[in-house]
């Protein structure tokens, strides 16, 4: 009952597409308890319909949020975990083990607390018969895919195999007797003869029972964080990678446990068993689960006779097969390649689920995860956030200076919901860590979404690997700090500090909503920087600033005149600027140009802009080469630059009273464009503090 409702009405109403429902071992043990202690199955079921309904509150609540923040190695080790356990419970099917029932792997059970009981099994019920349908059974679900056979969709392999295994017992049973299969060794359902045998109703006279209402909680907690771990599981191993809606899968699982209550059915989940079959069986929509709650009722009500004659053997062969893909070798490899941080927790998690249960395994593995989560946060900046700019038809993503696993859920929820057609950048230049769970969406979206779904992707600036970040330096105080700072000095030595982080790529990120970006503007700058309007780089990304902290003021030539110097007063006096940087760069084509005019005596308006240098310098017309036409611009800026500085001592008796007392600190820079480094002058300092200073 248990799997007809998942499958029909889970099936319906959930948004997975391969995750099939029914019966888990997760909950059997909860099963079996409860009822031994409530002492009635009809009580029972009441319980079973409160924890569905407890179950649909939890979705509506969405309260499905915790699937998204499930390390995906501990999702890999699950998947693990299951396949050795596949492995290990079908071995006594494959081999022909007489099953009585202390003879099945339970896997609600510790394996190691049944290892006694299957060796025994082992070697007192081997079978001629089952291995060898087991045999041919497995060389036609391993070699299906590598023949030619592959091609043939009307049948997959699995049902190819069962069909086999009936055809082979029927041979045994006629050529070999010996060889034949017991009742045993076979699928056994019972006879049905009408529906209403399926049905048992739940006593609801027990709701006053608080023994039945700390049942219902139970079936509530475990249903729900098992169903929520093989959907995210299901979705690891979908071919297609999408992406299920935990809560709506929450809410179908809370109706269909509501439903198998009323009618006489055990707890339902999510399993991920079944959906691996599903998968592998290469089911592609959610209707593969609907048919298969339709084909199980068929099956009950009327070929319980023809399915018994199925082989377990033949089915066992088909579980290996899974199991092996599971839990293969190259599965374990890959984990191990990519580091520490990631094996450990995901064979702690394969451990622990096969020493225990599934439930306390994947506590155990989530625990040693978060232990390496908080080492890896530990060792960088803790700068984090995420920004969509739209512009028409583009949606970029700009990662910040570290994204970390608890960034995983808004990433992958932002690009999943991208409409089809859409061009997509993301942008991780700034960002000096990002977690493996994020990588792996970005794989997962680029080479599966993004091209089901007609999606233009654009990845810049991401590397190979990411390291954890020991090498990374926390930067401790935010830039609103620095604003209220009242000295130039500091004002100084954090434009320096910032260059330097530029040239690092250790860049603090600094985008903001427009809200915070009125704040933040609305606070006074840090400094008003002049340079050449050649120079077009951002100055507060050249020196890692804040939006606002900089006023630029451009010039031709890096030259002041009564204007310019003008606006310095202004933002000096006005705005609250603490400090005035002359600002040149390297590669000049200003001045490039100027000085290929005045070599070739050509009139024009550049000229003017280098006279006073070239005279100062004692540059020649001949003495101008192209191969050195650059060298010499770059002189000229910093003459330039020196000769502004001083005209403003000049020229301003405001400025230069604020900077010889003090108040308004002045230095000058020059930007070196083939490697970001600024060349910062020392600080403005006057006569007469130099005496006091050396007094």
């Amino acid at each position: 009952m248990s799997g007809i409702v998942g499958g029909l009405v889970v099936g319906s109403i959930s948004k997975s597409s391969v995750s099939v429902s029914g019966p888990a071992a997760s909950v059997s043990a909860v099963v079996l308890a409860a009822i031994i202690s409530i002492g009635d199955f009809k009580v029972f079921l009441l319980a079973v319909v409160l924890g569905g309904i407890f179950q649909l509150a939890l979705g509506l609540l969405k309260a499905g949020l915790i699937a998204d923040y499930m390390p995906s190695n501990i999702i890999k080790g699950l998947l693990a975990a299951i396949g050795i356990i596949l492995i290990m419970s079908q071995f006594p099917y494959a081999l022909g083990i007489v099953p009585d029932s202390e003879s099945y792997f339970n896997p609600s059970l510790g394996f190691l607390d049944q290892v006694e009981n299957i060796t025994i099994s082992f070697y007192n019920s081997l079978g001629a018969g089952p291995i060898i349908i087991s045999l041919i059974s497995l060389a036609i679900m391993i070699f299906w895919e590598k023949s030619p056979l592959k091609n043939f969709n009307l049948l997959p392999p699995a049902l190819v195999v069962v069909i086999i295994g009936v055809v082979l017992n029927f041979l045994f049973e006629v050529l070999i007797p010996g060889f034949h299969l017991n009742a045993a060794q076979l699928v056994n359902i019972p006879k049905i003869d009408h529906i209403g045998e399926l049905v048992t109703f739940p006593d609801f006279t027990a709701i006053t029972n608080p023994e039945v209402w700390g049942v219902a909680i139970s079936i509530t907690l475990i249903a729900s964080i098992a169903s929520l771990l093989a959907i995210e599981a299901a979705d690891e191993i979908d071919p297609h990678k999408r992406n299920t809606p935990p809560n709506r899968e929450l809410v179908a699982q809370g109706i269909g446990n509501t439903l198998t209550g009323l009618i006489g059915g055990i707890p339902i989940t999510s399993v991920i068993v079944r959906s691996s079959v599903n998968i592998n069986a290469g089911a592609e929509t959610k209707l593969s689960t609907i048919l298969h709650g339709f084909f199980l009722l068929l099956s009950v009500l009327f070929l319980s006779r023809v399915l018994n004659l199925i082989p377990l053997s033949s089915l066992a062969a088909i579980l290996l097969v899974i199991g092996y893909k599971l839990a293969s070798w190259e599965v374990i490899s890959t984990m191990f390649k990519k580091g520490w941080n990631q094996f450990i927790p995901f064979i702690v998690t394969v451990v622990a689920i096969i020493a225990t249960d599934l439930l306390i395994g994947i506590f155990i593995g989530t625990l040693v995860s978060i232990f390496f989560i908080l080492r890896s946060n530990y060792h960088n900046a803790f700068f984090i956030e995420n920004t969509k700019i739209f512009k028409g038809e583009t949606i970029r993503l700009e990662l910040s200076n570290e994204v970390s696993f608890f960034n995983k859920a808004s990433i992958k929820n932002t690009l999943w919901n991208v409409p089809d057609n859409s061009t997509v950048i993301i942008d991780a230049t700034f960002a000096s860590y990002i977690d493996h769970d994020v990588l792996e969406i970005f794989k997962d979206f680029k080479e599966t979404y993004a091209r089901e779904h007609d999606i233009n992707l654009s990845i810049i600036g991401l590397k190979e690997k990411y390291d954890l970040g020991k090498d990374l330096k926390f930067v401790q105080e935010e830039i609103q700090v620095f604003k209220e700072r009242s000295t130039p000095e500091e004002i100084f030595e954090y434009l320096q500090d910032g260059n330097q982080r530029y040239v690092d790529g250790k860049l603090v990120s600094r985008r903001l909503r427009n809200k915070e970006l009125m704040d933040f503007i609305n606070a006074p700058p840090l400094a008003a920087v002049v340079n050449c309007i050649d120079m077009r780089e951002p100055l507060n990304v050249l020196m890692n600033t804040g939006i606002g902290d900089l006023i630029p003021i451009r010039t031709a030539g890096n030259l002041v005149d009564k204007e310019v110097i003008r606006s310095i007063e202004v933002a000096c006096k006005k705005q609250g600027a603490k400090f005035i940087l002359f600002m040149g760069n390297s590669s000049n084509k200003i001045y490039a140009e100027a000085l290929r005019d005045y070599r070739d005596s050509n009139p024009s308006y550049l000229i003017p802009l280098i006279t006073d240098a070239v005279n100062a310098l004692g540059v020649q017309r001949g003495s101008i080469k192209e191969e050195t036409i650059f060298g010499i611009a770059d002189d000229i800026t910093n003459w330039n630059i020196e000769r502004s500085k001083s005209r403003i001592m000049e020229m301003s008796d405001y400025l230069k009273k604020e900077i010889e007392e003090g108040r308004v600190g002045l230095a000058s820079g020059f930007f070196n464009r083939s490697n970001g480094k600024i060349e910062f002058s020392k600080q403005y300092i006057t006569p007469g503090i130099i005496n006091v200073l050396e007094g």
